[in-house]
């Protein structure tokens, strides 16, 4: 194991990132009006690695709320086989990044092709970003929720418009406020599980995409760590049979509708592993978010304590995040 590294500072920029794009609410309405004006049928969240897993949230919602049906699609998945719902009255949301992911930027091309309206949120001036009939730019995982809550409003969908802007005027200071909140707990996290062979990581509802995120963005790629992540509803479809007092186990538990699913799981890893450990976004304080809107926008936050969970990894295992073999590394 390499000698351990200093660990960084929270970020300093979490604040910033989330306003600047809480900011482009209006051009978002804007853009998303005229689309539903045109006539809509269907959206699609489509993306590759941590930008398809920041699309849970939004999909999530659009699920729940929405009166048109809303799907998540890989880049890759939409290239080698555009789905038969895909045409003029669709609405392609892509993210990336960097903005050069490559079966992203062929996504943007194959959705445009097949007549569907297509926005991003890309560094400026990047393939993905001159390849969309509109780009914004900012964190992918607030741009989705923005864009699904502009569409329940321009499609008149039950929502407390009161409470919802609450949420995301609150939410910068909250997500950081989140983050310092659970610093001990994360540092104590990392500390417990630097050394183990493999990690379960659980998540259900709009959790999940974090649950999947640490797995196999943070850990695998990022630690050359064994990982693997498992809906929380899933894990007991065979997974489970997996578990004994040694299997080092995370659950991420959201306070949204799917909250049952993760307190199952939690009752179980906590009665057959010694080594279960769990993120409660219940226990975060979350300032200045309404009690009726906090089930939908919560889940917002495990962007920034996913990546701060990293940190503490990269410090403790003393393997910086940005190591790799393969990626941005070789042809692939």
């Amino acid at each position: 194991m390499p000698n351990p590294l200093p660990l960084r500072p929270i970020d300093a920029d979490i604040e910033q990132k989330l306003q600047e794009t809480i900011d482009q609410r209006p051009a978002i309405d804007a853009v998303i009006k005229d689309v539903v004006t045109k006539g809509l049928d269907n959206v699609w969240f489509v993306g590759a690695g941590g930008s398809l897993i920041c699309s849970y949230p939004a999909h999530y919602l659009l699920q729940r709320k929405a009166g048109f049906p809303a799907f998540q699609l890989q880049s890759d998945e939409l290239n080698c086989s555009t789905p038969a719902l895909m045409g003029p009255r669709s609405l392609v949301v892509l993210a990336s990044y960097t903005g050069t992911t490559k079966e992203t930027v062929a996504a943007a091309k194959t959705a445009k092709a097949a007549g569907a309206t297509v926005i991003a949120v890309a560094r400026q001036g990047s393939p993905l970003a001159e390849a969309v009939d509109v780009a914004f730019k900012g964190r992918s995982d607030v741009f989705e929720v923005l864009v699904a809550y502009s569409l329940l409003q321009a499609t008149g969908a039950d929502v407390d418009a009161v409470a919802v802007d609450a949420a995301l005027s609150a939410l910068p200071k909250a997500s950081l406020n989140a983050v310092e909140e659970s610093e001990e707990k994360l540092r104590g996290i990392a500390a417990a599980l630097k050394d183990e062979p493999i990690i379960f990581s659980l998540g259900s509802g709009p959790n999940y995409g974090w649950a999947y995120g640490m797995a196999m963005c943070y850990l695998q790629e990022m630690q050359w760590k064994q990982a693997v992540s498992f809906n929380a509803g899933e894990f007991f479809q065979g997974a489970f049979e997996m578990v004994n007092e040694n299997t080092a186990i995370l659950l991420w538990l959201g306070d949204d509708a799917s909250r049952p699913m993760g307190e199952r799981a939690k009752a179980f890893i906590e009665t057959y592993s010694r080594k279960a450990h769990v993120i409660d976004v219940a226990d975060l304080s979350l300032p200045g978010v309404p009690a009726e809107v906090r089930g939908e926008v919560s889940s917002l936050v495990l962007y920034d304590l996913a990546g701060r969970l990293a940190q503490h990894f990269e410090a403790v295992r003393g393997h910086h995040l940005d190591q790799r073999r393969y990626m941005f590394r070789v042809q692939y």
